[in-house]
């Protein structure tokens, strides 16, 4: 008998998710361009929205993680750089440093 073992990144697409993103719509009202945070751990994750917010969530499967918190799901761009969730809330990653508060909408 022989066993066969995968290496499995765990990261959505074989992409960390760590980092800011910026939500770009559908954000709580006056909160609009304002960052959230995902912090990853292989299949766990923890998120804080742009309003402070946080949730537990988890890649359910690849592209996906469900927030337990704010029950809902999010469709993850293939790289990364976008996270799109059930009731049209958009987050897209961002780089540069984080805008001032005068920066809300």
């Amino acid at each position: 008998m022989v066993a066969v073992f995968f290496a499995v990144d765990a990261s959505a697409q074989g992409v960390n998710l760590t980092g800011q993103y910026l939500c770009i719509q559908g954000c709580a009202p006056g909160f609009t361009g304002l960052p959230a945070f995902i912090t990853e751990d292989g299949w766990d994750l923890n998120l804080r929205n742009e309003a402070g917010e946080p949730s537990r969530a988890w890649i359910d499967w690849p592209g996906h993680i469900w927030a337990q918190y704010w029950n809902e799901g999010a469709v993850i761009s293939a790289d990364g750089m976008v996270v799109q969730f059930d009731r049209g809330q958009v987050w897209h990653r961002y780089f540069g440093p984080l805008p001032s508060p005068a920066f809300r909408n």
